[in-house]
């Protein structure tokens, strides 16, 4: 097929447009790829389009060679089936939600657990039917608060969700297999490197959830791996609790003068000064009031103790207390609970216990796995100005239990065993889940078994985000002048430029784009007579189809310039031998 730039709807841009972050943002507009309708919202042009679908292509035949059949459902969907599974409230305002004109109320779904669930319920009633994985290919809403850099977080997005149904748990094993297999067929044919890292379910559920990250200096997420082949995101990293100690293998709690202490830093400086070799931050414990907001709207302030080298990682804590919203606690917040001395918190007190299950402050009071019985602390003795050491956890305090929320650091313990971690970016590009059958009890999805009893199915959840994956392709095959798509996904396999005001040039490429076109190629082709030859290539550069003809000055004597844009490489062939150089 030959498409003629002089018709094609396209206008390259010279200038970056204001908005753009990244280079894919940047080069996808400027190329006339995609047009930004609001934010978060794109337009998607035809050069846009053509490469989205062969990666859609790509998908489909990896999802078919896995035994997948392809689906569609709307992206507008009821209220009922999300408030079934408690998805309703637990998204909160992520939630693009609306009314019809009697007052029904629907979102714009951000994914589809719930319909794939009801459609199988519906037309599914016995063991015989499974195993069963359908998938689509649909556009997706999430209202983000600040979506940016392009294609990377928008609020509209395309994305692939397969999911499987089945029996009992080993057959779920064969299809989150068989689908995690595929994912790594996907990426290998797309050229794009990936780390496999356990991650958490966040609101899906469900029990095994495995992302795959492309490691990229712009992406979202932190993950840690060792050398051993350990791989997992800050959110899901678990930390290595220490063997317990002897609970008397500290002196008693003592309290000394700590003025104008409220920071670690100035809290160790002071505290040299009366214990024998002093300390230092890591030996201290940092107590952190948290504000925790559920989807009902009720709040609870719960107190949780780290080593005082370490701060609260936002996205930990975030997983740690879902569906609940995580903040810092106010000043109203303290002013209610004068028992919480700010700067000054601690788990005990001259008086006894001020946090924990002995207490009764009615506050919970969580530590880090790595406080574990027997070990000192040197905290806050919940006096203004005053602080204690030989503080012993299991001795002088009982937390209500253990939570993830401290930071992770290069060099920190793989929890298998591997070896020390090291902290890396990347960008989730595909998503496997085991649900189990959270979305099944809930929406009541059985089939007879082979005793003729029902039994609840189970279901494993899979996600490929298309439009996220064309953008971090586009960050990754790019330089100054433009985009450089690999051969497998590019809008056109050749791309046909004529210059010059020579009708010959003309002629001999009207010529070559037929010869090609025969030969099954997409072709596109620079018809336009009154462009210069410079604006031409340029945007032939900034398009980025990795196979460029030149037919300009040697075309009387039958000569072409092959262009490969991905080496930069340049050669004068015989036009005649292009299809052979082609291969």
């Amino acid at each position: 097929m030959v498409t003629r730039l002089s018709q094609l709807f396209v206008r390259t841009l010279r200038e970056d447009p204001a908005e753009a972050e990244v280079t894919s943002h940047r080069l996808l507009v400027r190329a006339g790829y995609i047009r930004r309708q609001a934010a978060g919202v794109f337009a998607w042009l035809p050069l846009g389009l053509r490469v989205r679908r062969r990666i859609e292509q790509v998908v489909r035949e990896e999802m078919e060679a896995a035994g997948a059949q392809e689906v569609h459902f709307p992206a507008l969907m009821p209220r009922e089936p999300y408030q079934a599974t408690g998805r309703w409230e637990e998204y909160g305002e992520l939630l693009f939600r609306l009314k019809d004109r009697k007052g029904g109320d629907y979102l714009l779904a951000p994914t589809h657990e719930e319909a794939f669930t009801l459609m199988v319920k519906d037309l599914y009633s016995s063991y015989k039917d499974l195993p069963l994985t359908i998938y689509q290919i649909q556009d997706k809403y999430r209202d983000e608060a600040r979506p940016r850099a392009g294609l990377l977080r928008g609020r509209e997005f395309s994305m692939k969700d397969a999911y499987s149904f089945d029996i009992d748990d080993e057959g779920l094993n064969v299809s989150y297999q068989a689908q995690r297999d595929a994912y790594e067929r996907i990426f290998q044919r797309l050229g794009m490197e990936y780390v496999i890292v356990q991650a958490d379910a966040g609101a899906m559920g469900g029990s095994r959830s495995e992302e795959f990250l492309h490691p990229t200096p712009i992406g979202e997420d932190t993950f840690v791996r060792s050398a051993g082949g350990y791989a997992a995101n800050v959110e899901a990293y678990t930390t290595p609790a220490p063997d317990a100690l002897p609970i008397d293998s500290a002196g008693a709690p003592t309290i000394f003068d700590s003025p104008d202490a409220a920071t670690i830093d100035t809290l160790v400086a002071q505290a040299a000064t009366v214990i024998d070799g002093g300390c230092t931050a890591a030996d201290t414990l940092k107590n952190v009031v948290l504000k925790l907001t559920y989807p009902d709207e009720t709040t609870e302030l719960v107190v949780v103790g780290i080593p005082g080298d370490r701060d609260v990682e936002e996205k930990r804590a975030e997983v740690a207390f879902a569906p609940a919203e995580v903040s810092a606690a106010t000043d109203d917040d303290f002013a209610a609970h004068p028992a919480l001395v700010r700067g000054y918190i601690g788990p005990w007190s001259a008086q006894g216990p001020v946090l924990g299950e002995k207490s009764t402050s009615g506050i919970r009071y969580l530590v880090d796995p790595r406080v574990v019985t027997g070990t000192s602390w040197v905290t806050g003795a919940n006096e203004h100005e005053k602080h204690a050491y030989n503080v012993v956890a299991g001795r002088d305090f009982t937390a209500d239990g253990t939570v993830e929320v401290a930071t992770v650091r290069d060099g920190d313990e793989a929890p298998d065993g591997s070896g020390p971690v090291t902290l890396a970016r990347g960008m989730e590009i595909g998503h496997v889940f085991q649900l189990g059958r959270k979305y099944a009890e809930a929406l009541g999805l059985q089939v007879l078994d082979r005793n003729g009893k029902l039994a609840t199915v189970t279901m494993g959840s899979y996600g490929i985000g298309i439009t996220r994956i064309l953008a971090a392709i586009a960050e990754l095959n790019s330089d100054d002048r433009g985009l450089i798509w690999p051969a497998q996904i590019a809008p056109f396999d050749v791309h046909v430029v004529a210059t010059g005001k020579d009708e010959l040039a003309y002629q001999l490429a009207e010529k070559l784009v037929t010869q090609l076109e025969t030969t099954g190629r997409d072709v596109l082709y620079d018809d336009r007579p009154k462009v210069s030859p410079g604006v031409k290539f340029g945007d032939a550069e900034l398009l980025g189809v990795p196979t460029i003809v030149i037919v300009g000055r040697g075309a009387a004597d039958g000569q072409v310039e092959l262009w490969n844009r991905s080496t930069g490489d340049r050669q004068t062939i015989a036009a005649d031998d292009l299809l052979g150089q082609l291969g």
